[in-house]
């Protein structure tokens, strides 16, 4: 320190090298130290977005793993003994209910533009069951049975019909049916536009109404279920 007139003067002092030391607060140092590592040369190995993402990902499965594990009987073995069971019953489901689609508010006709009879309807049904196409030969069985309510007149044919409209109306002439004729309708419905799939049972059951829709007498115009029996 240097006195004139009597008064001390300020002076840096010197490092050995003669340089004089810069003495900077604490907040611009560290915000000059952020603007120094935010140059791109520091940042040219980082990982990108995607992969820090997909290191997030894996790391938080590793930890609902982990956890998972921990309450699972027998640690991690129970877990993969767990998640097989799991995976066995989401199999099954979807083996018995077909791939999920979403159902539409309202049926398509029951029948294409061609004009076949109930035996040709029933023709093919067989065909397509021998084969083990289920869901061809129910469709095909159901188309008999319409068909074959029209050919009795008990239906007016009309072009457009659905298989709900179908029961409905083939049930006042066969009010005994009613039930078996509704769910038939709506096995039809289910497997041709809700991408359900069918086996040999249902098939069957729909086979069996049909050769028992042929023996049954209709009940006549004007008459109430019920009455005389």
């Amino acid at each position: 320190m240097l006195v004139t007139g009597g008064l001390p003067s300020a002076r840096p002092s010197v490092r050995a090298d003669g340089r004089i030391p810069v003495d900077i607060s604490r907040d611009p140092a560290r915000e000059a130290a952020e603007r120094e590592l935010s140059r791109p040369m520091y940042h040219e190995n980082d990982p990108s977005l995607l992969q820090r993402a997909g290191d997030r990902f894996w790391e938080w499965v590793e930890n609902v793993l982990g956890t998972a594990a921990g309450f699972a009987p027998g640690g991690a073995i129970g877990l993969v003994v767990v998640a097989l069971i799991v995976a066995g019953l989401i199999g099954a489901l979807w083996w018995r209910l077909g791939i999920p689609r979403r159902t539409p508010a309202a049926s398509a006709p029951l029948f294409d533009d061609s004009r076949r009879s109930a035996a040709q309807h029933r023709a093919a049904a067989e065909s397509h069951a021998a084969a083990h196409r289920w869901n061809e030969a129910l469709q095909e069985r159901m188309r008999a049975v319409v068909r074959s309510l029209e050919e009795r007149a008990l239906l007016d044919p009309r072009p457009g019909r659905t298989a709900d409209e179908a029961a409905a109306e083939g049930s006042r002439s066969l009010p005994a049916h009613s039930a078996a004729l509704h769910s038939a309708a709506r096995e039809f419905d289910d497997v041709t536009y809700g991408g359900r799939s069918v086996d040999r049972q249902a098939y069957q059951r729909l086979h069996d109404l049909d050769l028992d829709l042929e023996r049954a007498r209709p009940l006549p115009v004007g008459a109430i279920p019920g009455e005389g029996a």
